[in-house]
């Protein structure tokens, strides 16, 4: 269990003061301090003033719920390949932990930004937005046939994006996954039912965002990542 500064202040407080008192104390500080340390280390802090998804120490995160950002982190992605529909922090992210990022933007203004920062390893394309037909059958000619290529990871955080769902499933691997984020709209519900997926949801708070949301995975029984044999991470430990 990680001992913080408040625990290490608490400790001699609660020797020299009676237990009510000493009780009391912990009780409204717990009240008070939890959602400003949460802020802290998370990087929730951070993230609202800079505009960005960061952790404490600058490091890009994806703008998915901090329970499913805590999920893939830890997770070995070296030798996996990453379909992002929709960039931003998140490509910078999965390129830090995947061999290869192929991210489809809509915004010309974001992607020219996005543009000066990604690393070798990342394919960026910007595709029109003018219709949803013509969006999906850019990014379907742009990939080619389904069964000549197969990722890992299918990210649907952008674009039109009930419309990626048929190429998400299509050129999903069996050991893969795909994450959605904002599941609880745009369609993803819908989209995916009856698909044969399994689903996780990870409700809670999203860097520099106020309200709560959910991003959900969905995966088949062969999924690589939802197996029992790494250990279980703590929060507060960094993944380099």
């Amino acid at each position: 269990m990680t001992a913080t500064i408040f625990h290490r202040i608490y400790q001699p407080l609660r020797r020299g003061l009676p237990g009510q008192l000493s009780s009391g104390l912990r009780s409204v500080a717990t009240a008070f301090l939890t959602p400003f340390y949460f802020s802290i280390q998370s990087g929730h802090f951070l993230s609202s003033l800079q505009r960005a998804a960061v952790t404490k120490k600058m490091k890009a995160l994806p703008w998915y719920t901090y329970p499913c950002i805590d999920f893939v982190r830890f997770q070995d992605f070296a030798d996996c390949a990453i379909l992002e529909f929709g960039g931003g922090q998140s490509t910078l992210f999965w390129a830090a932990r995947a061999r290869t990022v192929t991210t489809f933007e809509g915004d010309e203004q974001w992607f020219d930004r996005l543009k000066r920062k990604i690393p070798q390893n990342v394919s960026l394309t910007l595709v029109a937005m003018e219709t949803p037909d013509r969006t999906a059958a850019e990014i379907r000619t742009a990939l080619g046939p389904p069964a000549d290529r197969k990722f890992d990871v299918v990210v649907i955080d952008g674009l039109f994006r009930s419309e990626m769902i048929p190429i998400a499933v299509d050129h999903l691997s069996g050991r893969g996954m795909i994450i959605c984020d904002d599941s609880e709209g745009y369609g993803i519900y819908e989209g995916l039912a009856g698909s044969g997926f399994m689903r996780v949801d990870f409700h809670g708070h999203q860097p520099g965002v106020l309200l709560p949301h959910c991003t959900s995975i969905y995966f088949s029984p062969g999924c690589q990542f939802t197996n029992n044999t790494s250990r279980i991470h703590t929060v507060h430990e960094e993944d380099g």
